[in-house]
């Protein structure tokens, strides 16, 4: 009976090895199964990668593995890593970006399978410092049909090759994953969304509050930058009468180097979204191509996004820009689409503060027509008569001193008239009228201009025959010396006050002649010692070219006061 036993040790050593086998294959699908429930719990994004690749790693025994993220310019916009120390990734230096083997998975989204990864023509070797690497098992993984990303594992446990049954368990689980990334990714937009509509709802409500334009551009910019984890957040605005954006508002990093700029439509990132009058993405705007003017101020800044504040009649109101540091991940779809309706608040918040400026300056205007009339109609009235009373009262004076005193007094009485129907004059000023042009309105004009970027309305003061005295081309540097001034208390003093003073001394026919005087005076941080004073240079080169002077220095309470001077008889 020797080879009846021989054949039955066969059969039951050949049954042993199908029930082993079986049970290998039992726990390698309780495996999956559980790899699969595992990625599918959690709903952040980076959480679910970072278990898709642990599982991945688990399942095929393999010593590295990652999850590449493919972006829009078909490159690795994302490189999950497992089984290197975080010293190890350091010391290689950036992720790759999805050229040689791990290119071909991107252009040909079909499992690869390699014996020797050097062997492959795609392959130019691997970087300093990176650990050896051997055999290469790469599936890719869809969501709804299209790769959002590719699972990469490399040298099997043993020195042993991947084989038919690791790329099928690889491939069931880059479909579980799939589903994983999808379910994440959902959850990930709704909560963006609801994130959006709570800071919309908030910059409403502060709409409705009453707040000024620049509360409510500052809550814009704090929101937006929250909500799109950006490093850098600007705001630029138009220029008036020019094809140039100025940066209102700059918060973040590197932030001091950008606030101020003045930059062209042509040249800049900011003047690209806006004249194209749409959003627009750079991967890595410190090498963007589209930005040829301004100082270098990207350095260690990558992905960007710049979206135009509204447009009324084709015109863009100003631009929304947010830009990370330099190796974060770009703004995908879903982060940049609910920008467009984010900024559309900021339109919102200018259009009614402009539209306030329009009724507050109604009001003035009104204001300003009330007080002419009283003034005409009581005041002026009231001197007159008196004039005529004192000078009908002269006959009755017999002492000469006394007689001298009160025509004194009825010639005080002629001035002062003739001074208040100069200040009638200029209440009722209009920006149609023949004195529109005239040194108040303009001054008026370009303190309502600087109200809108300080946040706050400066005090201002205007005493003398401004309107009259004044000749054209010192009303021009006078309010050049102005908006200066008051950009520059709006740019750098952080101020809460600022008072404006105008005034005119003096008569050109009296001894010393007339003097015109600008002040400009404000409560802020005062003048940097060894800060750039080029601008007070040209205060008072305009100041000496007429003949005048200019001073600049800290005020004893605090601030900065700056007079400019000029004679008016030297003109």
């Amino acid at each position: 009976m020797p080879l009846p036993q021989l054949k039955l040790d066969e059969l039951l050593d050949e049954l042993q090895g199908r029930l082993d086998a079986a049970r290998t294959t039992r726990d390698r699908v309780h495996s999956l199964l559980e790899a699969v429930l595992a990625v599918g719990r959690d709903l952040e994004l980076s959480q679910v990668l970072q278990h898709i690749v642990e599982a991945a790693v688990s399942l095929v025994d393999a010593e590295y593995g990652a999850l590449g993220v493919i972006g829009e310019d078909r490159r690795l916009s994302q490189f999950v890593p497992v089984g290197m120390t975080s010293e190890q990734v350091q010391r290689i230096g950036d992720f790759p970006s999805g050229r040689g083997v791990l290119g071909e998975l991107i252009d040909r989204p079909e499992p690869l399978c390699l014996a020797e990864i050097s062997e492959h023509p795609a392959s130019y070797g691997f970087p300093p410092n990176h650990p050896p690497m051997h055999t290469f098992l790469g599936v890719p993984v869809r969501v709804r049909g299209r790769v959002f990303g590719n699972l990469y594992l490399t040298e099997k446990r043993g020195g042993q090759e991947f084989d038919a049954e690791d790329e099928s368990v690889l491939a069931t689980l880059a479909v579980a994953a799939g589903v994983a990334v999808d379910n994440a990714r959902l959850y990930a937009q709704a909560r963006l969304r609801e994130r959006w509509l709570a800071a919309s709802a908030e910059v409403t409500a502060s709409l409705l509050s009453g707040s000024g334009e620049q509360e409510v551009l500052d809550l814009l910019v704090a929101r937006a930058a929250e909500i799109a984890r950006a490093d850098l957040t600007v705001v630029a605005l138009p220029v008036p009468g020019t094809e140039e954006l100025e940066v209102r508002i700059a918060s973040g990093l590197r932030a001091d180097e950008h606030a101020g700029l003045v930059l062209p439509l042509s040249g800049s990132f900011v003047g690209a979204a806006a004249s194209a009058g749409t959003l627009v993405t750079s991967s890595d705007v410190h090498r963007d191509p589209r930005i040829t003017a301004g100082p270098p101020r990207w350095k260690g800044l990558g992905p960007a996004v710049a979206v135009p504040i509204g447009t009324a009649g084709g015109r863009v109101r100003g631009v929304l820009m947010l830009a990370r540091a330099a190796g974060r991940p770009v703004f995908d779809a879903d982060e940049s689409a609910p920008l467009e309706g984010f900024a559309g608040q900021a339109a919102v918040a200018m259009e009614l503060a402009e539209r306030r400026r329009d009724s507050e300056q109604v009001a003035l205007l009104s204001e300003r027509d009330r007080i002419a009339r009283d003034l005409h109609d009581l005041a002026i009235q009231r001197l007159f008569a008196t004039g005529m009373t004192l000078q009908g009262a002269t006959r009755f004076i017999d002492h000469p001193e006394a007689r001298e005193r009160v025509l004194r007094a009825i010639d005080d009485l002629d001035e002062t008239s003739r001074t208040i129907r100069t200040t009638i004059f200029g209440l009722r000023t209009r920006e149609a009228g023949p004195a529109a042009g005239g040194l108040r309105a303009r001054a008026v004009e370009a303190v309502e201009r600087a109200a809108a970027v300080l946040g706050f309305a400066p005090a201002l003061r205007m005493s003398g025959l401004l309107d009259t005295v004044v000749p054209e081309p010192v009303a021009g540097e006078a309010v050049a010396v102005l908006e200066e001034a008051l950009s520059n208390a709006a740019r750098h003093a952080r101020a809460t006050a600022v008072d404006v003073s105008l005034a005119v001394s003096g008569a050109p026919g009296a001894e010393g002649g007339a003097q015109l005087t600008v002040s400009v005076r404000d409560d802020g941080v005062g003048l940097p010692a060894g800060g750039r004073r080029s601008g007070l240079a040209n205060l008072a080169d305009r100041a000496a070219a007429l003949g005048g002077a200019f001073t600049a220095g800290a005020r004893p309470d605090g601030g900065t006061e700056v007079v400019w001077r000029v004679p008016l008889a030297a003109v």
